[in-house]
């Protein structure tokens, strides 16, 4: 159907999608849970056949760097058509292709980009996930993969194989390891002990030759587990996959098809760390939002034979200059930094608005990549026990999540609302005074651990720059709740809001939105998000609450005026939803 045929009352829009529910397959994903038939789009904005506007903050499961129909994007691919180059040319040499080449290899780090061979692709980050295995196997001579839990990869077999859900008949050969996971430590402890031991683990297995591990021929890494749930590999973890790896002569592959141009606050996550792979997958940014994969990796690799790897896409002209057009300005304009100072204020606040909401179990991420993993703090042994609950931890401090140091500063959780000496908890009257003041709040023992240095995590500071981590696995006993995930993912869109979902259990609304994202669009994504939360958790709570102070989600110069304290009241509470009516637009 022309786009000029669709109508604004939304009845084409119903019309389209129940043909799509009749007509396209069942593994059909996003349009299950997101029931909008876009008809036009530009930056962040994106518009619906029934004439709604909504903030799209999956942009294209994060291909889409400069959002939407960006100039340069554009003028890119017009140059292109205007000059009739021809449009596929499978692996000939063209000036638009040479044109790329160069740009991204001067995006790339160093220690790689002055030895790199670069392999194109078909046009999915998953094929290239499978040319990186094939490369480092036939350079080895050996099968075996290293992979870690949580991983995602691709949905072909042997990127599948190395993922995290794989199926176990199709994951012979792939020795899988424990991810630093600090919420869900997989050792229970967390922090900075929790990846040492995940990195000892990983050592002892690889010299033990009893240990069952399939001779290896690399090792296969996502610098931040995307799908698993927006999972920070810890800086100084990495580092020492790097040494464990580099010592046993085993390639190291990082996936970087969601991670890379910027999204995580460096043009490649992996600088954040200073290691330097031996491979790199990149596809999704990379092409300017239209499909390009390709490997790059070190030259002493390059061994394969002619035609060991090959697709009929794999010349996209149309790609390969909206992908260098993004590449060149995204470094041109320092958008990875902009990435980490908006992440970073993003996840201040959202930390904040956890505080006393205990449904909120954990909040992390690395620059534009957030997620917020949810729980049901009325199931599970911590809350059968009447103990502490979590309320709005925030991993992903320091070493333990290696986020937010170098912008950020020592982060410890959501900030402090008040001294936890000044009045017990059960005493404390919750209101909002001022701008520079916020509700005080229960601290679970691994946050109080981290606040007084307490014995079992590290009194000096974590390596990276975080606080002292207390081995308290009691935070992440809380099961997670993908039902309320979904509930707030559908009260964002009835805001305006289109986030993804993701994690183990489905239970992590995650944030994905172009690097060119504004202040203004990112406070109204922050303001929609915190109304989602709340109208969600409201409907799902049995028991009758009153509201507990709202953190704030605006500058200083934005918020209200002081109000009169009230009195003391259940700080279990959560506030209602603003009244949105249909939800705002843009």
């Amino acid at each position: 159907m022309a786009l000029a045929a669709v109508s604004d009352d939304g009845g084409a829009a119903q019309g389209i999608l129940r043909r799509q529910a009749l007509r396209e397959s069942a593994a059909r994903t996003y349009a299950r849970a997101l029931p909008v038939v876009p008809v036009r789009a530009r930056g962040m904005t994106v518009e619906g056949a029934d004439g709604r506007r909504y903030l799209d903050c999956l942009s294209g499961a994060g291909a889409l760097a400069l959002g939407h129909h960006h100039p340069v994007v554009l003028d890119a691919i017009r140059a292109v058509l205007d000059a009739e180059a021809p449009l596929q040319v499978l692996d000939l040499a063209t000036p638009v292709k040479d044109a790329f080449t160069d740009e991204l290899f001067a995006t790339l780090p160093p220690g790689l980009a002055a030895r790199a061979r670069v392999q194109f692709c078909g046009p999915a980050g998953t094929d290239a996930v499978e040319a990186a295995l094939k490369l480092v196997r036939t350079a080895t001579g050996r099968d075996g993969v290293l992979a870690f839990s949580g991983a995602y990869h691709g949905m072909t077999a042997g990127a599948l194989a190395a993922s995290g859900g794989a199926p176990s008949s199709g994951s012979s050969g792939v020795t899988r390891l424990p991810f630093p996971y600090d919420y869900r430590c997989p050792f229970g402890v967390g922090g900075e002990h929790g990846a040492e031991l995940s990195a000892r683990w990983t050592e002892k297995l690889l010299d033990d030759p009893k240990g069952g591990a399939a001779d290896p021929a690399g090792m296969i890494l996502e610098p931040v587990q995307g799908e698993g749930g927006v999972i920070p590999a810890p800086d100084g973890w990495l580092r020492r996959m790097r040494d464990i790896t580099a010592a046993r002569s085993l390639p190291l592959i990082a996936d970087e098809v969601q991670t890379g141009v910027g999204r995580t606050g460096a043009f490649w996550a992996v600088d954040h760390s200073g290691v330097v792979p031996d491979v790199m997958v990149l596809s999704k940014a990379i092409g300017g939002g239209l499909p390009l994969a390709v490997v790059v990796y070190h030259e002493d690799l390059d061994v394969w034979p002619p035609g060991a790897h090959a697709g009929t896409f794999r010349g996209n002209q149309l790609a390969m200059a909206a992908g260098a057009a993004t590449l060149a300005h995204v470094r041109e304009n320092n958008l990875a930094e902009r990435a980490a100072t908006v992440g970073a204020r993003m996840l201040d606040r959202l930390r904040q608005f956890a505080t006393g909401r205990r449904w909120i179990g954990d909040v992390r991420g690395r620059g534009l990549m957030i997620g917020l993993e949810l729980v049901d703090p009325e199931a599970g042994p911590a809350g059968a026990a009447g103990n502490a609950t979590p309320v709005g931890h925030a991993a992903g401090a320091g070493y333990a999540a290696g986020t937010e140091s170098a912008t950020n500063g020592d982060r410890e959780g959501p900030p402090d609302c008040a001294s936890p000496s000044e009045a017990p908890p059960h005493q404390a009257s919750l209101h909002q005074a001022s701008p520079s003041e916020v509700a005080p709040y229960e601290l679970t023992p691994r946050e109080g651990a981290r606040r007084t240095g307490a014995q079992g995590g590290s009194a000096g500071g974590a390596p990276d720059g975080g606080a002292p981590y207390a081995g308290d696995a009691r935070a992440a006993d809380l099961p997670a709740d993908p039902e309320l995930a979904a509930a707030v993912q559908q009260e964002c869109l009835r805001r305006g809001l289109i986030v993804e979902l993701g994690g183990r259990h489905g239970a992590v609304i995650r944030l994905l939105p172009p690097l060119t994202i504004t202040d203004e669009q990112t406070e109204a994504v922050l303001d929609r998000l915190t109304d989602a939360l709340d109208a969600a958790i409201r409907s799902r709570s049995p028991l009758p609450r009153t509201p507990p102070p709202r953190c704030p989600i605006r500058p200083a110069a934005r918020r209200r005026p002081p109000v009169t304290r009230p009195a003391p009241y259940d700080r279990t509470a959560i506030a209602p939803p603003k009244e949105a009516g249909a939800g705002p637009r843009m």
